[in-house]
């Protein structure tokens, strides 16, 4: 019940967070216009492009699942994390920018990629290829949305889209590389006992 109230609560921060951080980063949102062209800006445009990517949505399942421990429990928090997140980024949303919602349809893409994943998260934790494979699930699932589809909604550059490429690209290449450490020293451990 503990791990539960959790991932409902890492949700709804998650969410409601991303729908803030987004509105702070716009200058045509209310929240962000008066920080237009300040540091304070810059770093909420980072944060965006982080928050706002599909590969944290599905790490903070992934996340929940790891911490639930087992499968059937990882099933559900991931689930009920991701649905409490994309009700809170809605609901935040409809306060910060008056926005439409597409609530109910992201609720069904989110409950079974929520099951899933917390199902990936739990598998973590698993010894062999198995758990190897569930911990390159997130690192290589941003690299693969780094390449298909870049956080770049401006046809330039900027310096926080180059700082939020470098931020994926560099926490992608540190959690692979964990994942293969963690397989070959389990492995080691294995044939030396």
């Amino acid at each position: 019940m503990k791990i539960m109230m959790g991932g409902l609560a890492a949700g709804v921060g998650f969410g409601a967070a991303t729908s803030l951080i987004n509105a702070l980063s716009s200058p045509y949102a209310e929240l962000g216009a008066p920080l237009t062209g300040t540091v304070w800006a810059s770093a909420a445009k980072v944060l965006s492009l982080l928050m706002d990517a599909g590969w944290s949505w599905a790490a903070l399942a992934v996340a929940m699942g790891w911490l639930a421990g087992t499968r059937a429990l990882g099933a559900l928090v991931g689930a009920l994390a991701l649905i409490a997140a994309t009700g809170a980024y809605y609901v935040t949303d409809a306060f910060v920018w008056e926005a439409e919602t597409d609530l109910v349809r992201w609720w069904v893409v989110g409950l079974p990629f929520g099951l899933v994943l917390g199902v990936v998260g739990a598998t973590i934790r698993q010894p062999g290829l198995t758990g190897l494979l569930a911990a390159l699930t997130v690192p290589v699932g941003a690299a693969l949305q780094m390449v298909v589809l870049p956080p770049r909604p401006h046809l330039t550059l900027t310096p926080a889209i180059v700082l939020a490429e470098v931020i994926v690209w560099t926490a992608s290449a540190l959690g692979a590389g964990w994942a293969v450490h963690r397989f070959w020293a389990a492995k080691r451990a294995g044939t030396a006992g």
